[in-house]
């Protein structure tokens, strides 16, 4: 170690007084005047929650340097941290208040170095994603991780998130992609180990404390990004399914395929795919929407010619053991385009219902059938009407479930729902939040759902790290020190 929603303008003037006076001075000293922006000054974009510039205070350093003396800065008076990227997380964890500053990592938005001997990345935090894969393609390389926000996603805020997306199958998360990083720690100290190999055994491999860990325990600065050769032609096909079983299969002969590798397996599910199609008036001849799922294929080889064929080839294999199966293969890279559409664009469900609900778990691929229809059952148990929009990485198990609400739910409705999708889900081998994270709005469902003594050495090294509670204080653990529980007692979350 080394030394979518309202918008600011509209609230109330966010109270600076909790804030020292002379802390403001002091950061524009540190990082430049027109890097530190209060009140009006820090109108600018929420992002996806309305409340993450709530602390009225946005310092954008330019350096690991200037972060580590602002985190120092603040620790001398006492005033929490929180980082922001592209400000793209669905759970709350880049939320701010009063008597806090938004630590942004904009400006540091660099690509230091890209080797494509090496085929690694040496970025700064606040480079967004499409920039690496930007700047990547040159040399027919990518960080071999993608997701639909890759516009406005960070590498820093993926890391701190453990972002997953659609070729986790393959390539793994966040985690499996990074060989070293850089983060400054609450006391203001600099973690370095910027490893640029893969093979590295010279004790703990500490960098996975930040991985994962929203900003609770550090703020990353510079990450080392493995990359990976891109392949020289891609082809995408759709394909409607007559059971979760048969897309299943589908994506098991697509994996064995000689023919092409396997990029992506987009499931949706009936009401998702059909809302999708009707919002953007697409439709096919011959392509029915109402089986009960599709999958969304992609596939990378040396010629697109062979990939179009090897589809052909698997749909009718497909055809032979499930005779309901219908597919389409894109004929262009235009409609290629059209088809990942209805898969990504997924503020058609919030367009039709503002701030609908939604969760993020992932359950076992040889569970997923039961999962699924045992939560449909146990909605349509709470209301009638309550039909959710589910689609997801199903190659992984990620399944996202996006209500057919506006909201947010009254309290007893959202525990009883979520009682449902998370009933048992751990004991499956699942997870609540497959990628989007814990932040301030799942943290109820982590203490219901986790192992007692995985908590207690969560708090732990949260303790040890920051002790005083100044990163991202009130995100992925609460505040308060956690009730005792008896090592067999599970309950069921309850925060919406």
């Amino acid at each position: 170690m080394k030394g979518s929603q309202a918008n600011p303008a509209n609230h109330e003037a966010p109270d600076l007084a909790e804030v020292p006076h002379d802390l403001i001075g002091s950061l524009r000293t540190i990082v430049g005047v027109k890097n530190v922006r209060t009140g009006a000054g820090a109108d600018v974009d929420p992002g996806q929650h309305p409340d993450n510039l709530g602390a009225g205070i946005i310092v954008s350093p330019g350096s690991t340097e200037e972060v580590a003396a602002v985190v120092q800065l603040c620790r001398r008076h006492g005033v929490p941290v929180v980082a922001h990227g592209g400000r793209t997380g669905l759970v709350g964890g880049g939320i701010s208040r009063p008597g806090e500053i938004v630590l942004s990592l904009a400006r540091m938005s660099r690509i230091e170095r890209l080797d494509p001997v090496e085929r690694t990345a040496v970025v700064q935090a606040g480079v967004s994603l499409e920039a690496l894969q930007v700047a990547a393609l040159e040399h027919r390389l990518e960080p071999g991780i993608d997701l639909a926000a890759r516009g406005s996603a960070t590498i820093g805020g993926m890391v701190s998130t453990n972002a997953g997306g659609v070729m986790a199958f393959r390539n793994g998360v966040m985690r499996h992609r990074v060989l070293g990083l850089e983060a400054v720690l609450a006391d203001g100290t600099v973690y370095s180990d910027m490893t640029r190999v893969v093979k590295n055994a010279a004790g703990y491999d500490l960098k996975h404390l930040f991985i994962g860990a929203e900003g609770t325990l550090g703020i990353v600065t510079r990450v080392v990004v493995k990359l990976d050769p891109t392949p020289r032609a891609t082809a995408t096909a759709l394909f409607g399914l007559p059971s979760v079983g048969a897309a299943l299969e589908l994506i098991r002969l697509a994996l064995d395929s000689e023919g092409g590798q396997l990029r992506a397996a987009e499931a949706m599910w009936r009401p998702y795919i059909g809302l999708a199609a009707s919002a953007h008036g697409w439709a096919e001849p011959g392509f029915d929407l109402d089986l009960p799922v599709y999958l969304l294929l992609a596939f990378g080889g040396a010629r697109e010619e062979i990939l179009r064929a090897e589809f052909e080839r698997l749909f009718v294999e497909l055809l032979e053991r499930h005779p309901e199966t219908i597919g389409i293969v894109a004929g262009s890279k235009r409609q290629e385009e059209v088809l990942w559409q209805l898969r990504e664009d997924t503020d058609v469900i919030y367009r039709a219902y503002e701030a609908a609900p939604s969760y993020d778990v992932s359950v076992p691929l040889s569970e997923i059938d039961t999962y699924v229809e045992r939560i449909l059952a146990g909605l349509s148990a709470i209301d009638d009407d309550l039909e959710p929009y589910v689609f997801g990485h199903l190659a992984d198990g990620n399944l996202h479930i996006i209500l057919n609400r506006q909201g947010p739910l009254p309290q007893p409705v959202a525990e009883a729902i979520e009682a449902v999708l998370y009933a048992d889900l751990a004991a499956l081998g699942g997870s609540f939040s497959a990628e989007h994270g814990v932040g301030s709005k799942r943290i109820r469902s982590l203490l219901a759902t986790a192992d007692p003594g995985k908590l207690n050495l969560m708090m732990h090294v949260k303790d040890t790290l920051d002790g005083l509670k100044l990163m991202n204080p009130g995100k992925v653990l609460p505040l308060a020190p956690l009730p005792a529980k008896d090592s067999n007692e599970r309950g069921n979350p309850s925060d919406a």
